[in-house]
Formats: C-alpha cells, sequence, structure tokens
C-alpha cells in the first residue's frame, strides 16, 4: 500500500454492506474484499426467478451493481460514500447455477467518477459459467452526511 492509503478499507466495505438490505433480502454475502476488487455471493432461490425459472434480470443488475459499487467504495478516502449513476448490462447466458458470483473491479478510478466492470457467473457442478457483464459510472460523494459509509 501507498503511504497514506486507506488500510481498513476491508472493514469499511464490511460494516457498509451489513446494513445493505437489498443484499440480505437476496440472501448474497460478501465473499472477497480487495482493493479495486470485491466478490459477492448469492445461492439460487425460485423467489428470485422470472417465468422461466431463470435468475431475473433485475437481481443480476442489483449483484453486480453492488459489487461494482463496493470496488469502486474501497479506492475512495474513508469519509466519502459512493452512489451509482450509470450502468449498462449485458445478458450472455440463462442464470441458472446453484449460486452466483458476482465480481465488480475498477477500470478507472477517479476523483468525482469511478469506472467499474463487472461480471455475473453461474456456478454449479461444472466450471464457471459467465452469465453478465456490467460497465458502471459511479459518483463520489463528499459532505452529505446522509451519505455516510
Amino acid at each position: 500500500m501507498n503511504e497514506g492509503e486507506d488500510v481498513d478499507f476491508r472493514d469499511r466495505v464490511r460494516q457498509s454492506f451489513e446494513r445493505q438490505q437489498a443484499m440480505r433480502t437476496l440472501s448474497a454475502e460478501l465473499t472477497r474484499v480487495e482493493q479495486a476488487m470485491v466478490e459477492i455471493e448469492m445461492p439460487f432461490d425460485v423467489k428470485l426467478t422470472q417465468q422461466h425459472g431463470i435468475l431475473h434480470a433485475g437481481v443480476i443488475a442489483a449483484g453486480l451493481d453492488t459489487a461494482c459499487g463496493y470496488a469502486a467504495y474501497t479506492v475512495i478516502a474513508p469519509e466519502a460514500s459512493i452512489l451509482t449513476i450509470e450502468f449498462k448490462v449485458n445478458l450472455m447466458s440463462p442464470g441458472r447455477g446453484e449460486r452466483f458470483l458476482f465480481r465488480g473491479e475498477i477500470t478507472k478510478p477517479g476523483s468525482t467518477i469511478i469506472v467499474a466492470d463487472g461480471r455475473a457467473y453461474a456456478l454449479g457442478d461444472g466450471p464457471a459459467k459467465l452469465i453478465a457483464s456490467m460497465s458502471g459510472s459511479m459518483m463520489v460523494i463528499r459532505g452529505r452526511q446522509e451519505f455516510i459509509g
């Protein structure tokens, strides 16, 4: 780590994730937190499917957005926060699996806007299968009490 870097970013991410009711509703868990990269895993649940029995696109988008947002959270100052301002999701394969992995990685850090890319994978008996990708932009929020953490 470089001088001045936030060595407690993992704790900040974990504490913030614990307050995310949407991820709790999806039974999602934070499984990996690194500088500029976060992974979230979620079990299959029939309540999260669409009419064909595959994972709903909105659930996939929520997992990717959250992973990318927390990846951005790892590269900002401790007193700042993050809000997604734009994203695009490409659905590549039906969401069928026993579990799902959402990985967010920072493509370009910035002082105001951070660009992140995400990948969603279906996990089961065989190799992980890429089911979706995301490109998103996150805005760094400073000085707004309602957006701390």
